[in-house]
């Protein structure tokens, strides 16, 4: 999760954030290239004398016409890419179904018979010593790491939006309507993340925790759990 003197993005836990810190630091690339082309053409014009051959040239108005469709292009590609990767969603291993209320999260596990729970933010008072305060919840959500995860989301009553951005997903919650979402953990952890849909009074306290477990310890949480 983030700390207080972090200036980038958390550490990756899915290839989708994976892809997407490494399309902020191409695009990051292209902006510094041009910044640094900008202020040496501003610099050149304050220093130099202007000429006729400089202000009427043809060639110059091609470059600069050409150059932006360029750059236009070098960013437009591995955006599409990321955008057709992150709506792709084949053959879950489980799917979960996230329900976003005032305020507080359900979730209801439908490859299992009997496996769904609300999950509230622990108050400071009753926090355990080492958590962290309007993070925590009382039932976290456990996956099997390395495995595909499709999460159905929706509203019981205004806007919400199910973040995580460790994991790379943000899709809003709509009453009347189902949105899909799929991710995989590439490694176990714990993953934070927040309501991200100002929905309310207390929309700070909707927080979502995500846990990613070996199958073997997913699948023994959730026999207890459903029994």
């Amino acid at each position: 999760m983030a700390n207080h003197s972090q200036l980038g993005f958390q550490d990756a836990s899915s290839p989708i954030m994976e892809e997407l810190i490494e399309f902020h630091d191409h695009a990051l690339m292209v902006a510094l290239a041009i910044c640094s082309l900008v202020l040496y053409l501003l610099a050149l014009m304050l220093l130099e004398k202007l000429s006729s051959n400089t202000v009427d040239a043809q060639e110059v108005e091609l470059i600069w016409t050409i150059l932006p469709a360029i750059v236009l292009i070098l960013l437009a590609l591995p955006s599409l890419q990321i955008l057709y990767m992150m709506d792709e969603i084949d053959e879950p291993d489980l799917t979960l179904k996230a329900i976003g209320h005032q305020w507080y999260w359900s979730y209801e596990y439908t490859d299992f018979k009997d496996l769904s729970f609300d999950s509230y933010m622990i108050p400071t008072t009753d926090l355990p010593q080492g958590h962290f305060r309007l993070l925590e919840v009382d039932h976290r959500i456990v996956i099997p790491m390395e495995s595909p995860i499709r999460i159905i989301i929706t509203a019981d009553d205004v806007l919400h939006s199910w973040a995580v951005p460790s994991l790379g997903v943000k899709t809003d919650a709509i009453p009347g309507r189902l949105n899909q979402t799929s991710f995989i953990t590439t490694r176990p952890g714990v993953f934070y993340g927040q309501c991200s849909e100002i929905c309310g009074a207390n929309h700070s306290f909707m927080p979502i925790v995500v846990e990613s477990t070996p199958l073997k310890y997913f699948e023994t949480w959730s026999s207890l759990l459903s029994s």
